[in-house]
């Protein structure tokens, strides 16, 4: 599959940049438009906007609304900044700050050039992409088919090759580049290498879950963030009560991930079809490269 090339800058000063989440402004902002599917870009009144992406997904900085049970929360946060400031280095930024609401309040320096590689938007109106700072595979507005070289050169295959990122798959990504994604996780996972040290996703005593603090603290579990959004969400619900003795009917019936497993024809709607429960622990019976969501 071909991805746009649109070149432009990144910026971070004033923004909650997080390991797999960018600020991007086109040299031209009407770029925006010729992103490809069915879902514009929503750019802010400055022509930025907000970069996803593609394949990824790191450790939470700041997740959730203030107004929510337990407002605002993070995964463990030293390798959730860990994965952020990679990124950041990745994309050509050699220094920063951020204050303790996870703003960067500067940033040298203020802007670096790149190119993000895309192939639409999400439902959030966020662009998904791949992010390069060198190397570029061809000029603005080109169509490219992005092979595995070109994969290599993005912020997305290097943050993965680190550990610092979950590969994380939607059907739209081409196989080839789910295969290299995969291949550069499996290699940081045998090396321990960062979340990979801690990581308990899939470990066969599963993760225990007492609370949000279990998931939060600065020695709290390492999991798939996605399965830590829909915990923290359920935990929610009756923050009094962390009983995970609902939790596989809460992915069932309030959660529409859909997904097959690499390989295999079948469609399964809710993560209940992947998560095993007992007692207090959680696991995932199948790990993150395995799956492949569909898109919404």
């Amino acid at each position: 599959m071909s991805m746009l090339l649109i070149s432009g800058t990144f910026r971070a000063k004033n923004l909650k940049p997080d390991g797999d989440t960018v600020n991007f402004t086109p040299d031209d902002v009407a770029d925006w438009r010729l992103v490809p599917g069915s879902r514009p870009v929503v750019p802010r009144p400055n022509g930025s906007a907000s970069i996803r992406l593609e394949g990824i997904d790191a450790l939470e900085t700041h997740y959730g609304d203030e107004g929510s049970p337990s407002g605002v929360q993070h995964q463990p946060l030293g390798l959730a900044h860990e994965a952020a400031d990679a990124l950041l280095r990745a994309l050509g930024f050699t220094d920063f700050h951020r204050d303790e609401h996870e703003k960067i309040i500067s940033t040298i320096p203020e802007a670096v050039p790149g190119y993000i590689l895309t192939r639409g938007a999400d439902i959030f109106g966020r662009c998904v992409a791949l992010a390069g700072k060198d190397f570029q595979p061809a000029p603005n507005g080109y169509e490219v088919d992005v092979d595995e070289r070109a994969l290599k050169n993005t912020a997305n295959h290097q943050l993965v090759a680190k550990g610092l990122a979950y590969p994380t798959y939607y059907g739209g990504f081409p196989e080839l580049l789910r295969a290299s994604l995969t291949a550069a996780a499996v290699a940081a996972q045998d090396a321990k290498k960062g979340v990979w040290a801690k990581d308990s996703t899939t470990a066969p005593t599963g993760t225990k879950v007492t609370g949000l603090p279990s998931l939060t603290a600065d020695d709290g579990a390492v999991i798939l963030p996605k399965l830590f959004r829909r915990l923290k969400d359920y935990l929610d619900l009756n923050p009094s009560d962390p009983s995970l003795s609902c939790f596989r009917a809460y992915l069932a019936g309030a959660s529409d991930d859909r997904f097959y497993l690499q390989g295999k024809p079948e469609v399964f709607s809710g993560m209940h079809h992947v998560v095993e429960v007992n007692g207090d622990t959680v696991r995932m019976t199948h790990g993150p490269e395995e799956i492949v969501f569909v898109e919404k």
